[in-house]
């Protein structure tokens, strides 16, 4: 007999004999059980085996519930894996292109599963995906060159639909964006990564499964990671294309409230009553002036932060991105901050204050 060793699957033991141990037990009864022969032969590792049929097993992998993430060694991803181990009800498994490389092995150190996948290559991703609950996704935007060479997010993002569908995952959860062109009537209709990903949302809507979206806005993070925050002679500025310091503009601690959003998602996506299947969630922070946020950076860091607009990039999709920021308030105007459906699901959101606090301040204050 076959035996399958895949996560969650189930496996016999082999067995040599076809001999029915029913027949067995009746020829027992028949000669005497006080036979000698029929005693040894009772005690035989093989005959015992016949009176103890297999039971079946399952790998001790059967009990875990894996959530697949994609992304895994950057921010997005790489937080819904730390949230995932800090959280126990889960089991992280990333997916990477480069299983041997320094930030795999990095997850890899830490007891987090690695496992070879490409979204380029959808065979691959259904041997990755095996034995998975749940899948995090997220593809990384073109913001350059439409999807030309059958290399962009639409691709990537229903390669992982359809090989996360074939081998039976439960739940999909799909890091989108909102489509501009949409949100505008058309009149941003350039902005290559947000539309790209609408239309994986879109054809993951189409596929059947179970699945929610979350959408995040400008990332905290990159205050110190671009870094958009830096040193003048007087303190510090933050500079950005296009925005003005009185438009309003809308931001994601992605370390803190992205990962916070999916926990609240995947434990709760099988109760009917939570009604999550379908939806997209703004994943969203605060929403401010960006003088504010200025203002608020200068106070955590002890020094004067102002706020600077830069002229434009000169790259269409990125230019009309932050113009239709500016024009549309950040574009989660219509969803109350913090997001109401998450906080019925039990989702803990983070201020812009303690952001400042607890991860910009340590990194400008030595």
């Amino acid at each position: 007999m076959r035996c399958f060793t895949h996560p969650g699957r189930v496996r016999r033991r082999p067995t040599s004999a076809r001999f029915d141990p029913a027949h067995f037990r009746r020829f027992y009864r028949l000669v005497g059980g006080g036979s000698v022969y029929i005693q040894w032969l009772v005690a035989s590792p093989a005959i015992h085996q016949l009176f103890n049929p297999p039971q079946l097993e399952f790998s001790s992998m059967s009990s875990q519930r894996i959530v697949s993430v994609f992304g895994a060694t950057g921010l997005q991803g790489g937080a819904i894996v730390d949230a995932l181990l800090k959280e126990g009800t889960f089991v992280p498994r990333a997916i990477s292109r480069n299983p041997d490389s320094l930030a795999s092995k990095a997850l890899k150190d830490r007891g987090v599963e690695v496992v070879k996948g490409d979204s380029l290559d959808k065979e691959g991703l259904i041997r990755a995906l095996q034995g998975s609950e749940a899948v995090f996704a997220v593809t990384i935007p073109v913001f350059m060159h439409p999807n030309t060479e059958g290399k962009g997010e639409v691709v990537q993002g229903k390669n992982i639909v359809d090989a996360a569908k074939a081998v039976g995952v439960k739940f999909f959860i799909w890091s989108s964006l909102p489509s501009i062109s949409k949100l505008s009537y058309g009149k941003y209709k350039r902005v290559i990564g947000y539309e790209e990903k609408e239309v994986v949302r879109k054809y993951l809507e189409s596929s059947g499964m179970s699945h929610a979206s979350v959408m995040v806005a400008g990332f905290l993070e990159n205050l110190y990671t671009r870094p958009f925050m830096k040193a003048t002679e007087g303190g510090y500025h933050i500079a950005l294309p296009i925005l003005k310091p009185t438009d309003l503009e809308s931001f994601t601690w992605i370390s803190r409230d992205l990962p916070a959003a999916v926990l609240g998602l995947l434990k709760n996506y099988s109760d009917p009553t939570k009604q999550i299947n379908g939806k997209s969630y703004p994943v969203v922070t605060t929403t401010l002036q960006c003088a504010k946020l200025a203002e608020l950076a200068g106070k955590a860091v002890g020094a004067n932060v102002t706020f600077t607009t830069l002229p434009a990039t000169g790259i269409p999709p990125m230019d009309e991105m932050l113009q239709a920021q500016a024009e549309y308030n950040g574009l989660y105007a219509a969803t109350p901050v913090p997001n109401p459906e998450l906080l019925a699901l039990g989702v803990k959101f983070s201020t812009v204050e303690e952001f400042m606090e607890e991860a910009l301040k340590p990194r400008f204050v030595q």
